[in-house]
């Protein structure tokens, strides 16, 4: 039941500022970091589909982590460059769901596919010998099949309630892009199914696929402890640490976001898992990667020698 209200079809996003001499300088720079992320990203995925020494399952998951990240990227980026230049902060009810369904549906998957690079970095190096037979192609797919099933089967609940749900506060989003927690705070029906929803959800994802994500890396750290090759050792713990500063970045953003909605710095969180996350993920694999630096350095070098032989 609606009371004092009058049910609304547009909403507002309060964006990253409402100072007008402040939406020129904030363009410029998110549309850099905005084409970084495409740009870095991308470069991952054609490393990996180009070189045959990266054709393994740990890139296979690694150029699907570009993807995603790409993915949930573009369903707010572009909005928010658009109001930004335009100024104009207006999204209807419709276009709005349909963001958060997307946005959280990428998100989603992200979170089970590093629990999934995590299972695979634990086989790697507790069971060198029998990595290709557990972890063979057809395998590596059905992960990431069940990552992305995943996604649809959790972010469909909370876009069928959200369709039955009123609006009729005027009070704008406090966010830049329509996100659950910031959609809840301007409805004027009853939503505690959907904040009992996202509490249980939070639990399965924030306790369960962190849990799974975490435990395996107590092994994995007492199984690179016995490693007598002082280089096997660093290459073993450049590739966990590079995932495990993802998997912290991530989980904590997400984290201060869905469990502390009507925090001050919400905005300040949301841009970072939003937007400086996707554009930090290639940076943090390519520099700490010595098979992604040795694949950039060859694919430069076939291209001089292209362009020397024209």
């Amino acid at each position: 039941m609606i009371k004092n209200g009058t049910v609304l079809h547009m909403l507002v996003l309060y964006g990253l500022s409402d100072l007008p001499s402040l939406q020129l300088p904030l363009f410029l720079v998110f549309l850099l970091v905005y084409l970084m992320t495409l740009t870095g990203n991308l470069l991952i995925v054609l490393l990996i589909c180009t070189d045959s020494h990266l054709q393994t399952p740990m890139y296979f998951f690694l150029g699907t982590l570009a993807c995603l990240d790409m993915g949930y990227s573009s369903v707010t980026t572009p909005r928010m460059l658009y109001d930004l230049y335009t100024q104009n902060r207006l999204i209807s009810i419709e276009a709005c769901i349909t963001q958060m369904y997307f946005f959280l549906f990428f998100i989603t998957s992200e979170i089970v596919l590093l629990a999934v690079m995590s299972y695979d970095r634990y086989v790697a190096i507790c069971h060198p010998l029998h990595y290709i037979q557990i972890m063979h192609w057809k395998t590596c797919v059905l992960l990431v099949s069940g990552a992305l099933t995943f996604g649809l089967i959790h972010t469909l609940p909370h876009t069928l309630l959200l369709l039955n749900l009123n609006f009729c506060s005027s009070k704008p989003l406090q966010s830049f892009f329509c996100d659950l927690p910031q959609l809840l705070q301007v409805s004027c029906s009853d939503t505690f199914f959907n904040l009992l929803l996202i509490i249980f959800c939070g639990i399965l994802l924030g306790g369960g696929l962190f849990s799974l994500t975490f435990s395996p890396y107590i092994i994995i750290l007492n199984t690179i402890m016995k490693i007598p090759s002082k280089g096997m050792r660093s290459k073993a713990f450049s590739t966990c640490s590079s995932h495990l500063t993802v998997v912290f970045i991530f989980h904590g953003t997400l984290f201060f976001n869905y469990f502390d909605p009507n925090a001050k710095d919400i905005r300040a969180a949301s841009v970072f898992y939003a937007l400086i996350t996707p554009v930090l993920n290639p940076l943090i694999y390519s520099l700490r990667n010595q098979d992604l630096k040795k694949s950039l350095t060859r694919s430069l070098q076939q291209l001089k020698l292209a362009k020397n032989s024209v």
